[in-house]
């Protein structure tokens, strides 16, 4: 079973939290920020403040899929079926659900086991970005 360190509370992670927590490590990384994996991260933290017009949000959708299946640097844990926006507006709060088949043995390359799950994925202007399991 993946194991991991919470990033918050220093407690043990573990399955689909640790999965999680790393789907959100991916989305809220710039590129380009880290010593020695400069390919790791997305573009999400580059759209955070543009406006929120229709091209902005196509971006943020292929700036999601992108990271999260990239094959060296994305979740091998995460298969991403669909990418839904919850929620949007003039607050500049937007809410991506995401929704995909979670491999508890992913990260080992044993894509025997799915589970269907649910996380979502809050952008907000000027804020930091939060992922968290739904279900």
């Amino acid at each position: 079973m993946r194991t991991g360190i919470s990033a918050q509370t220093g407690k043990v992670l573990t399955g689909w939290d640790h999965c999680v927590q790393s789907l959100g490590k991916i989305l809220t990384t710039r590129f380009n920020s880290r010593v020695m994996r400069r390919d790791f991260g997305s573009r999400i933290p580059d759209l955070q403040d543009a406006n929120a017009n229709e091209r902005t949000l196509l971006e943020l959708y292929v700036a999601i899929a992108e990271a999260v299946e990239d094959p060296v640097n994305g979740e091998p844990g995460f298969r991403l079926r669909t990418i839904e926006l919850a929620a949007g507006g003039r607050s500049g709060r937007f809410v991506f659900i995401l929704e995909g088949d979670y491999y508890p043995r992913g990260h080992l390359g044993d894509y025997s086991l799915r589970e269907p799950r649910v996380a979502d994925l809050a952008v907000g202007s000027g804020s930091r970005l939060v992922l968290e399991a739904a279900s």
